[in-house]
């Protein structure tokens, strides 16, 4: 595999990324990657009654905090209606690949069925056509996920990945953040690749240099 020195993970909403690919990202900064998080939004009308509105905001920085990722950019597109900012997405993409020159993207599948997510996978693949994509795995959104690339995990790095989703306490009541869910999905797809555990992609686009 190629040397991933600057990895780009784009989440629709906070803690996305962590569930989609948070083994992963712990093993890659283990290896010395250097990662930059953008979520677009921080979905503040969906929280629970009561909560302030910037809640999430704080929750997405003390869990990526627990994986080692600081560089965090939070924009404020408005849960479940990506679609209507379309362009703006699209630009703000193409913005963020002019800073840098990313080795890996990491974003939403392309057959996962939420709304805001297949905004920033299209949009996210039409900016980033020329560097290696990954698609990852939200199974509660996924109906035809193409499981194509595998990545062996350690107990350091599901552990940091329980750890990082357990920051999210106005999250907690959801069954997918549960550290019995990330385990038996961890589980799952390490037992396919003869592995304690695992985290699974789709392969969108790999570039070797």
């Amino acid at each position: 595999m190629n040397k991933m020195q600057y990895v780009l993970v784009l989440a629709p909403h906070t803690d996305d990324g962590e569930l989609g690919a948070g083994g992963f990202l712990s093993k890659l900064i283990a290896d010395g990657a250097f990662i930059d998080y953008v979520a677009f939004s921080n979905a503040a009308e969906s929280l629970p009654t009561g909560l302030p509105k910037d809640t999430l905001n704080i929750e997405v920085k003390a869990a990526l905090k627990r994986l080692g990722i600081n560089n965090i950019e939070i924009l404020d597109y408005p849960v479940r209606n990506f679609n209507k900012f379309r362009q703006n997405i699209l630009d703000d993409l193409i913005g963020i690949r002019a800073k840098r020159k990313y080795d890996l993207v990491l974003l939403p599948s392309t057959s996962d069925v939420h709304q805001d997510h297949q905004v920033i996978s299209q949009e996210g693949i039409r900016a980033f056509k020329h560097t290696s994509i990954l698609g990852y795995e939200l199974v509660w959104n996924s109906f035809d996920f193409k499981n194509q690339f595998y990545v062996k995990l350690d107990e350091f790095d599901i552990l940091n990945k329980i750890n990082a989703l357990s920051e999210y306490k106005s999250q907690s009541h959801r069954a997918y953040m549960s550290e019995e869910f990330v385990r038996s999905l961890a589980y799952t797809r390490g037992l396919q690749v003869n592995h304690k555990y695992a985290e699974c992609f789709e392969v969108v686009r790999w570039v070797i240099n």
